[in-house]
């Protein structure tokens, strides 16, 4: 089971080769603002536990293992998103607040509120009738 800090560089390498098609150490460090050292070391342990294969100079692509797991991180990541949107957090919070709790959150906690999400979109008025409790509360 990856650590959170894994998490966080296997969801970024994901995202880096899905939008450009490959992750440098460089494009890395840059993402999660760490110096490249550090990208080197933790790829090097993300190697040695099998999530991805890297060869020094050459670069790095996801096992099968880190492409599941870096999907389904990505999928946290955005359901979470989704979420706080919905429940009416402030879009500049939104990030943060994601970034704050993704990692403390149980698969079945995660799945709950994926179920939630549906709900929500399935009926558009009821995201309508959150919004004025939220107003009444507010008063």
């Amino acid at each position: 089971m990856p650590t959170p800090s894994m998490e966080d560089y296997i969801e970024q390498i994901y995202l880096l080769i899905e939008t450009k098609g490959y992750a440098r150490v460089s494009d890395i460090a840059e993402a999660l603002q760490v110096h490249p050292s550090s990208v080197t070391k933790m790829v090097q342990k993300l190697d040695k536990d099998e999530y991805l294969n890297y060869e020094k100079y050459r670069g790095l692509i996801l096992t099968s293992k880190g492409k599941k797991i870096g999907k389904r991180l990505v999928y946290r990541h955005e359901l979470l998103e989704q979420f706080l949107e919905i429940i009416g957090v402030n879009k500049e919070n939104i990030y943060e607040d994601v970034e704050g709790i993704e990692h403390h959150l149980s698969w079945n906690s995660i799945d709950r509120i994926g179920d939630l999400v549906q709900y929500f979109e399935e009926n558009p008025s009821r995201m309508e009738e959150l919004k004025v409790l939220q107003l009444n509360n507010e008063q």
